[in-house]
Parts: C-alpha cells; structure tokens; sequence
C-alpha cells in the first residue's frame, strides 16, 4: 500500500535553479479553475503571482513558479497524501498521541495492536508507516523517512500535540525544492487540495508539459521555434544565404555530418524515382535490385535516429486505419530526437509537382494522436512493403538503407513488412530562385509547404556583416507535434486565442475577399493556421497577430498571381487591394506601426531575436520589426501596376 518516499525522489534534480525561476504565466482558463476549486475558494490567481486568504487580514502571496512546483512534486505528493489518509484513520479510532514515541519498534507494535490496518498494511508498510510518524529528537537521523520534513508531533515543554496535515505535507514536500523551509503550511494546502481534485492537477500538469520540461527548460528550447509544417520553400535572390541558413540550422544539433543532407536538384529529373530511387533489373542475373539515392538513404537514416532514442516502433491498430507501423512515446522523450534537415539545393531546376509527387502525396497523411502526454505518429509509406518484397537480395537493400545493424533486426522487419514512412524528425527545405532557368509552383506545391520570402524573413544587412557576435540570430527550427488542430484544440485555451476563435475570424474575413477566385482558401488553411497559434504559443494581441501575419505571408499570398483580369474579384475589385483593406482592420494595431514608429505596437519577429549575454531576460532579446504582409502587398500590387502581371515570388 506504501512506497518509501526516498524511492520517489532519488536521483532527482534539484528542481528550482536560475533556469527554473523565470516568470511564468497561467493562462486564463487555468486560473479560473484553480481559483474556483483550490483551497477552499480562498485562493486568487492573478497571471504571475497569487495570494490566498489565511485569515480576515492576513494573506500568503507566492509567485506562480510554486504551480510548477507542484507539478514536479506530483508523484511525491500523492504518496505523501497515502501517509496522512493512514495517519487520519487512527486519529479517527485512536488516540494519536499515542504513537509519540521516538522508538519505531514500540510504535509498530501500538499500530498492530489497534488493528487500524488490519486489512491494509503488510510488515513492511507498518515499518513505513511508523518511521514516517516516528518522533524525532533533537539532532536525530529519525525522520530520513519523512525526508527531513518536521515532525509529525510538536513537543513543547511537557506539552505534545500533533501538528496540522498541511503543515507537516508542506513541509516533507518543500524539502524536494531547496526552498527554505517557511509557509510550508500554505503551500502543503495547495498540494493537498490539488491531490483531491486530480484532473485540474493533471491539467496542471498537462500546461506545464506542454510548455516545459523537467526542471523548467521549455519543451521548445529558448530560441527554437516549433513548425507546423514540415516541408519549407526558401524563395529569395540568389547570394542571400538560403543553403547555408539549412545547413546552419542542422549545425545547431551539434551532429551537422549525422543530420545534413545537400541534394542539388537536377534539370532531368521527372519522376519520383530521381529522389526515392528505383528498381532495375541490369545485374547479372535479371534479378530485381533497388537503386537507393542519397535522399532515401537519409530519410532511413533519420529512422535510425529516432529508434537510436529508445522510442517504441511498433504495430498498432489505429483507430479507423486497420494496423500501421507507428511511432510512440511521451512528450520529453521527443526532445532528445534532433530534426534531420534534407536540402533541396536550386529546387525548382525541375517540375516540382514531378519528381516530388510522392512525398506530396504521402506527406498530407501524416498523423499525431495525443493523448495527454503520450503520442503516435505515423504515415503512409514512401517505399511500399509490396517494392520491397519484390527485391531479390533485401540483405543488400537493408545494407544499402544503413539498417545492417543487429541492433536494427526488429525494425527492418517491420520496414519490410509496411514500408518506408516519412519520420516525424525530417525536415524538407528546398531552395528557391526565380529566374529564366527554373519552374514555378503550383498552388497544390505551396499548399503543402510554407513558403519563405527570405528577403523579408531572414534579410541580409551589410552594417552586421562582420558583427562578432552578431546583433541579430536565427532562432532554431524543429519538426511539428501535431498535425490536427481538431485534435489538439486544449492547446488553443492556453494562447491568446482561446479555441481559435479570433483565427477563425480572421482567416474568414480574408477568405471573404478570396471567395470565387481561383485563390480561395479551404480547410486545410484553417487546420495550419490554427496549427501555427498551437506552435507558437501567442500571450497576448501583438504576437497573435504576428502568427496572423506570417500566416499570411507562408500561405496566403504565395498563392496570388496573375495578371489584371485573374486578380479580379467577383464584384470587380482588385484582389489584392481588397485584401489591404481587410489586413489593415485585422492587423490593427501593428498594420500602421511602422508608419508612426510606433514600437510598442510593433510586432514581434517570431523567428529572430536580438542577441544577448546569457543572462539576458528573455523579453530583452525580442525583436519588433514592421508588418510583414503590408509591405509585400504594397510590393506584389507596384508590380501589378507597372507590369500587369504580379506573384509572391521576387
């Protein structure tokens, strides 16, 4: 029925240090459950900080780090509230007091002979349960199995009583988190009321996972910025450091040669077996061998790295899918799993829509299901089961695929057995130019990628070319967790956009203007807007309307081109200046703000940020620069104007 609590907490870390007391903030729909269900209605939560009522004029204030504490302290806090059940049920039939004895022997005894636990306890939950209320003298090791906590009983002068459950549940809990040892009993009733209504302390739990790690380090490293997609278009000027800025983000692993791969793209590719690889028949025997490419090869090299990482690659009946080869494990193990970043160098050489066609296809039916903590993940396959199985020697394919390994016997396998998927770790970038010699894209391409003006997202500035340090730094990139937002709407409750309401909104009023254009937006735009608010997490007005913003630019606008006549909407306007006049209601107030130089209402840069010593606060480091769509419309209609045709793409 017991555990020893030295067992709960061994080997954890400390867990409040300088990384763990940055300011935190609980968003609204936790405060209010918390402030209407904890302790006794007493409590008021307001975004940083709380106080609780201890009498008519009295109050206890704490920051609302002492939240995340208690998250950490969950297990802990439940086993402990095990003991005070235990110590409550003899007080009920017993005289308590008579456990107040420094010897664990004769308090055994005492227990056994009351007959408390009759049914309960074995020997050793008697030994647990009597060195944990056993009486401690002065300068005594007794009470190891409270954790150094105080003593269940107060001795003063001749006088015993027996403290409050608060008092002494804080105080053994306040032990795990190298805080001093003071208002021990307010911060015992908070736990204590949080283990009676365990699915606000899950959903506590939840909020601070989806935003933390262990320790407090975010889940999504400072500075990282979690994509909803994983498939990107780099389109700018040739010179301005597309290629480098891949390779520099694969660099950021630490594993650059393990998690880089550069593929130059090729005028002669037409079919997806120029990227995927193919079958041929031209060995010695006729018989079938499969030509595997760099680009297959790294995608069954970033296989490896997730199994390397100890996460479950299993079968699986997935709900209304029949058996899949999934990929499974909880959410802090996904942040030992590095992003592989392939490299599509001059992408456009060749017909896109050709030689990608399977990774296109196969890219939309990727798949996470959360529940709580715990996920899924899989896809259909790049390399069916059906291709595999019909190659003579599979040892040399398996060789070839990098999964000759013994350590690699059960994952082949399964390959074989359902295929080659795309693993949720790869990255697809593809480098962009514009010119006589390459292809355009297809709205059935850019619908599937987020599209980057790299001039406009990552410019290039002459004054800081030779900056050491540089002022301004590329945050890191990493794969998407979530692929519906239907799925993960709990995660909106904790942004400035509660359900994605206000996104909904927006994207509707844009669409508004796009109705019965060849530019029309459908579900799938609404899916990754609301993915992009998932992904970034916006607290407040400004940094959601820069989700809405990039938005705009990633997905909305690479898709208008044309000439006067296609630009045209269904009541004879200009598309693109009805969309100016909808942004600048929408994207108010950071629409005007550079017009004004207007700072405060400036919109933060959400890819970039200032660089700084590392004890630099955090808001410190926050870039504010000018509405991104505004300028590219004003730039897309002067084209229009002057040439009569205009595009996205410089």
């Amino acid at each position: 029925m017991l555990k020893d609590l030295r067992i709960i907490v061994e080997n954890k870390a400390l867990i409040v240090n300088q990384e763990s007391l940055g300011e935190i903030k609980i968003p609204t729909y936790l405060r209010e459950e918390l402030q209407n269900h904890i302790l006794a209605n007493k409590l008021k939560v307001n975004p940083y900080s709380s106080y609780a009522n201890t009498s008519s004029t009295n109050f206890a204030l704490f920051p609302n780090q002492m939240y995340r504490f208690a998250v950490e302290l969950q297990d802990l806090a439940f086993e402990l509230k095990k003991y005070f059940e235990c110590i409550d049920r003899f007080r009920s039939s017993s005289d308590i007091m008579l456990l107040c004895d420094s010897n664990r022997q004769k308090i055994i005894d005492k227990v056994v002979d009351s007959q408390v636990f009759k049914e309960d306890f074995d020997a050793d939950d008697y030994d647990l349960f009597a060195g944990f209320i056993q009486f401690s003298d002065q300068n005594s090791k007794n009470d190891e199995l409270r954790l150094g906590g105080k003593s269940i009983f107060n001795v003063n002068g001749a006088k015993r009583t027996i403290r409050s459950n608060e008092d002494c549940f804080g105080s053994v809990l306040l032990t795990q988190i190298n805080l001093p040892n003071s208002s021990s009993s307010i911060f015992g009733d908070l736990v204590y009321s949080l283990t009676e209504n365990v699915e606000l302390y899950d959903k506590l739990k939840g909020y601070f996972l989806s935003s933390y790690k262990n320790i407090g380090e975010k889940i999504s490293l400072v500075g990282e910025v979690r994509l909803e997609k994983p498939f990107l278009l780099l389109a700018g000027i040739s010179g301005t450091g597309k290629t480098r800025f891949v390779r520099e983000q694969a660099k950021s692993s630490g594993q650059l040669s393990e998690t880089y791969c550069l593929t130059s793209v090729r005028p002669d590719w037409h079919e997806p077996s120029d990227i995927l690889g193919y079958i041929s028949r031209l060995s010695n025997y006729g018989q079938a061998e499969y030509i595997t490419t760099d680009v297959l090869q790294f995608i069954a090299k970033a296989w490896r790295g997730i199994a390397d990482k100890g996460l479950a690659i299993e079968v699986q009946d997935c709900p209304r899918q029949g058996k899949r080869l999934v990929v499974s494990g909880d959410r802090t193990a996904l942040t030992d799993v590095l992003p592989y970043w392939l490299c599509l160098d001059e992408m456009n050489l060749a017909p896109v829509e050709q030689y990608f066609a399977d990774y296109l296809s196969v890219l939309e039916t990727r798949e996470w299901l959360w529940e709580e903590d715990t996920f899924i993940y899989f896809s259909d396959a790049l390399l069916k089961p059906a291709t595999i199985n019909a190659v003579a020697d599979k040892s040399k394919l398996r060789a070839d695929l990098g999964f000759d390994s013994s350590d690699y016997d059960e994952l082949w396998q399964l390959i074989c057995g359902y295929g080659l998927a795309i693993p949720f770790n790869l990255m697809v970038a593809g480098t962009v130019n514009m010119d006589e010699t390459t292809h355009g894209f297809s709205r059935k391409v850019i619908d599937r990628a987020l599209s980057v003006d790299f001039g406009a997202f990552f410019p290039n500035s002459y004054d800081d070319f030779l900056s050491d340090p540089p002022a301004i730094v590329h945050k890191t990139l990493s794969y998407p967790i979530w692929s519906g937002a239907r799925n993960s709407v709990v995660l909106l409750d904790a942004t400035a956009d509660v359900k994605g309401i206000k996104s909904i909104a927006f994207l509707t009023a844009v669409n508004t203007v796009l109705k019965n254009t060849p530019f029309e937006l459908a579900f799938r735009a609404l899916n990754e807007l609301l993915l992009a608010v998932i992904s970034s997490q916006p607290q407040n007005e400004l940094t959601l309307k820069a989700v809405w913003d990039d938005f705009m630019m990633c997905k909305v606008l690479p898709r208008i081109e044309g000439d006067s006549d296609k630009l045209t909407t269904t009541t004879g306007e200009n598309v693109l200046a009805e969309l100016n006049k909808v942004l600048a209601d929408q994207l108010s107030p950071i629409w005007n703000a550079d017009k004004h130089n207007d700072q405060a209402n400036q919109r933060p840069d959400l890819y970039r940020e200032q660089s700084g010593a590392e004890d630099t606060a955090e808001e410190d480091k926050v870039l504010r620069i000018a509405c991104r769509s505004k300028g590219k419309l004003a730039w897309m209609k002067q084209r229009l104007d002057s040439a009569t045709f205009t595009s996205f793409w410089p």
